[in-house]
């Protein structure tokens, strides 16, 4: 009876499969194909300026001035007179190198710890730190602040010295970098920090061997967040540096731009290309684990 059960059954399996190949599948929703659609529209928004600027700066100068966006001819000399011409423009491009890798490393070293602290440890006035740091969220510390920066770092001896402007980076940044990292600490469950010290473990040990592989996409956040900040940093770099070699890129950016009678536009965008795409080339690379951090709560409040 089972032998006979199975071997009419079979052909009954095969007409239900013939039924599902012929059966006409359900197109995508309509929800589904407006949400792509504008999401398509703001990234055509978001690429276009970036694309028309790379494409300006290989532009020869008769077709810059044409209402065309694709060039006539490919003119590449643009990089190399920009080079030419500002004899300080390696040094600058050095200097921002400098400046935002060291105040990505301070900033997320302290921002690690402090969350660290601020979740796993017991940590005395840790609702007045908290406050703290909402509280200077709230203003515009960048702006209404710049006077009193200026005014420290003169009596450090740090005016005009281009590592100087770590110390304000961080300062200014260090607020949101803990939320990040608060946030991505409260996501670990507190089961494995309570089973990490019935065994023995100390807070150094628990933290490098145990909690710190657990919000390796968060540290990404940070990095990315402030990499954006430091690189592109304008206000700051240009009121405390004041010699061409000691500025940063940005700040150079914007001196070319003044002088149009001489520069022209694709030599601009030349420097412009140069300046975003260690931006752009570092993001390619991290973007993965940004948006990992970003789905695991790295802005959580």
């Amino acid at each position: 009876m089972a032998v006979r059960s199975t071997t009419i059954g079979q052909p009954a399996a095969r007409d239900a499969d013939r039924f599902a190949e012929w059966r006409p599948r359900r197109g995508p929703r309509p929800w589904t194909v407006v949400r792509h659609v504008v999401l398509a529209i703001f990234a055509l928004i978001i690429l276009f300026p970036i694309a028309w600027v790379l494409i300006l700066s290989v532009k020869s100068l008769p077709d810059a001035y044409q209402n065309e966006i694709w060039p006539k001819a490919f003119d590449f000399s643009h990089y190399r007179y920009a080079l030419e011409n500002i004899e300080t423009l390696p040094r600058n491009l050095l200097n921002s190198v400098l400046v935002t890798t060291g105040s990505v490393v301070v900033t997320t070293i302290c921002a690690v710890l402090a969350g660290y602290a601020l979740v796993h440890l017991r940590t005395p006035g840790r609702a007045l730190i908290l406050g703290l740091l909402v509280a200077s969220m709230f203003f515009p510390t960048r702006v209404t602040a710049i006077l009193a920066i200026w005014e420290i770092q003169k009596n450090l001896g740090l005016l005009n010295v281009t590592w100087g402007l770590i110390l304000p980076y961080v300062t200014l940044n260090l607020a949101l970098s803990v939320f990040i990292m608060r946030g991505m600490f409260e996501t670990v469950p507190k089961e494995l920090p309570d089973a990490a010290r019935i065994d023995g473990a100390g807070p150094v040990r628990m933290l490098l061997g145990i909690l710190l592989p657990m919000v390796s996409n968060g540290i990404v956040v940070v990095i990315i967040v402030n990499f954006v900040s430091a690189w592109g940093e304008y206000l700051l770099a240009a009121t405390l540096m004041q010699d061409q070699e000691t500025r940063t890129l940005p700040v150079v950016l914007a001196a070319a731009s003044g002088g149009m009678g001489v520069w022209s536009w694709p030599r601009i965008a030349a420097v412009y290309v140069m300046a975003i795409t260690p931006g752009l080339v570092a993001f390619a690379f991290a973007q993965r684990w940004y948006m990992k951090g970003l789905q695991e709560g790295a802005l959580k409040a």
